[in-house]
């Protein structure tokens, strides 16, 4: 009769914990990231009345008499599911969907979580605001910016940091080159260069607009009677270059003849197709017939007979580029104070088949001379990129030469002495990712990106599912702050709960092993949202009225014991 009464009180205290599991998990059912638990009884140790003997002779076997002493609790596991998760708009909130935790430090320790509701402090640390635990990251994400300090695992949110400006230093180019154009499609190029007048008496006549649409006029100034000479070295349309070529001429008698023009003519007479000219503002004019020219003066010197004095262009500047066919584009890049500054690009259809040329006509804010012209004191040519060649399939195919690079440099008046270096990016050699020659009615080619800004600061923080921290910044770029630390347990049920929704790692869960989301099983973060409890309140319902019938059986067992002891009380009496 004891037996049954001790087995009972095992009962009643058994299905009290069921009780406890139950009404602890009800409690939860909306905290976040909570994970319910499930208990699990076993029979105590029985009591052998009579051992088991095996068959001999003309008996049989028999087995075992035993009297059980009660049930104890055997496990009580948690439910490491993933629970839903739903929305909360807030931009540091997130939940994990699958198997990873959230690291954080409380500065002698890693705890682990599936709360992913994060706040920044008045330090701009990442933290958990129940209790200013520190969240946790991996990687070098946002050290090489300053964002992030090397040997410090904690994340900080770069409020109070302005993001420096950023030089381009490439730009990339796509889109199609049309295989083919007609005659009429053909552009002429033109370069011009500043001449500058002054007559014997030291009156600059330059700018005057009487001289200039009268070459006589100008003719005469230069001296009457004498003898002048231009000796000019140059390219002519076909590449070819020519070296120390005179244009002398005798001044005539005051409107005798345009001295000036026959200058001019003999100018023209160096090349095989360009003509020489004087526009409105006294500049020299080189245009080339429409088509594929590579015509340019590298250098001009005047030597004069008299007292007068002809500045000669120290440069040529590029207006128009000539070629068979030709696409502009055009795209702002930054220099090293995130100035912005436009560069023109033309393609240009050379004489070749299946070749083009990439010209960079100009670019504003650069120190003269700009890009696209010949610098005759330094002797820096033109910034074009020669041979740019494409396959029969239309497909990229590089560069013809292989003294062509596809680096240009420039020379910002904001910053004089310093070049810039521009890689332009036209694609891989076979592919069909850059720029492409098809047929089509227009070109299409042009900059795809860049990689310089602006300087800038800090606007929103967002954090995707790999549970990178990104950076939206008032210069309209984002950027990688951190990468928040995944830790992934190989028994994630070994793990012990330390309150407040966190777990410490046991012999049996294993160590952590860290990570990122999206990577090694650690399962997506979902941004702006949380994880809810996986508690399934009709299954703990149910788990509560057994435990309801469960202590009421005990108790039914105790009673009737009860009731017999005093039944054999009443026999004495």
């Amino acid at each position: 009769m004891g037996s049954a009464l001790s087995a009972a009180v095992t009962g009643l205290k058994a299905h009290q914990n069921m009780l406890d599991v139950a009404g602890n998990n009800l409690a939860n059912v909306n905290t976040v990231g909570y994970k319910s638990s499930s208990i699990t009884f076993a029979e105590l140790l029985s009591q052998t009345v009579k051992k088991a003997s095996g068959p001999s002779g003309t008996l049989g076997g028999m087995n075992p008499q035993q009297l059980g002493n009660g049930v104890g609790i055997a496990s009580i596991v948690r439910n490491m599911t993933q629970g839903n998760i739903f929305a909360t708009g807030q931009d540091l909130d997130v939940a994990i969907d699958g198997s990873g935790y959230f690291v954080l430090s409380d500065g002698q320790q890693d705890v682990y979580t599936r709360i992913g509701s994060f706040a920044v402090d008045a330090s701009n640390t990442l933290v958990d605001p129940a209790n200013g635990y520190k969240v946790q990251r991996i990687g070098a994400y946002g050290e090489a910016e300053g964002f992030q300090t090397a040997g410090d695992s904690s994340i900080h949110i770069p409020w109070d940091a302005a993001m420096p400006a950023r030089a381009t230093t490439s730009v990339t180019l796509n889109g199609n080159l049309r295989s083919t154009a007609s005659a009429s499609d053909a552009t002429a190029q033109k370069i011009t260069g500043n001449l500058a007048l002054t007559t014997g008496g030291g009156a600059s006549v330059a700018s005057a607009s009487t001289y200039v649409s009268d070459l006589d006029q100008w003719g005469t100034a230069l001296g009457v009677g004498a003898t002048g000479t231009l000796r000019i070295s140059g390219v002519k349309e076909d590449g070819t270059t020519f070296t120390n070529q005179d244009v002398t001429w005798v001044g005539a008698d005051a409107g005798a003849g345009p001295t000036m023009q026959d200058i001019l003519n003999g100018i023209s007479g160096l090349f095989d197709s360009s003509t020489a000219t004087l526009d409105s503002n006294g500049k020299m004019v080189l245009t080339s017939e429409a088509g594929y020219s590579l015509a340019n003066i590298t250098s001009m010197s005047y030597m004069a007979a008299g007292s007068d004095s002809l500045s000669v262009p120290t440069y040529f500047t590029l207006d128009n580029v000539g070629g068979n066919d030709s696409k502009t584009f055009n795209v702002t890049v930054y220099d090293s104070y995130g100035a912005e500054h436009v560069l023109t690009g033309t393609f240009v259809k050379t004489d070749a088949a299946n070749t083009w040329d990439l010209v960079i006509p100009s670019i504003s804010g650069e120190t003269t001379p700009a890009w696209g012209a010949y610098d005759i004191n330094s002797g820096a040519f033109n910034r074009r990129i020669s041979g740019i060649t494409f396959n029969s399939n239309g497909s990229y195919n590089g560069l013809a030469s292989a003294s062509e690079t596809l680096t240009l440099g420039v020379q910002f008046a904001n910053n004089p002495g310093v070049t810039q270096t521009i890689t332009v990016d036209l694609g891989t050699p076979g592919a069909f990712a850059g720029v492409t020659q098809f047929q089509t009615q227009q070109s299409s080619a042009a900059a795809l990106t860049q990689d310089g800004y602006k300087a800038g600061a800090l606007s929103s923080v967002s954090i995707d599912e790999a549970g990178m921290v990104i950076g939206s910044f008032t210069n309209g770029e984002k950027v990688n702050i951190a990468a928040l630390q995944i830790g992934i347990f190989q028994n994630a049920g070994g793990l012990e709960a330390a309150g407040d929704g966190y777990y410490l790692p046991t012999a049996n869960s294993g160590t952590a092993v860290a990570g990122m989301a999206a990577s090694g099983g650690a399962g997506t973060i979902t941004g702006k949202s949380l994880e809810g409890s996986n508690v399934e309140v009709a299954t703990e319902f149910v788990n509560m009225m057994q435990a309801q019938n469960g202590f009421q059986a005990n108790a039914r067992t105790i009673k009737v014991a009860t009731d017999i002891l005093r039944e054999l009380t009443n026999l004495i009496r």
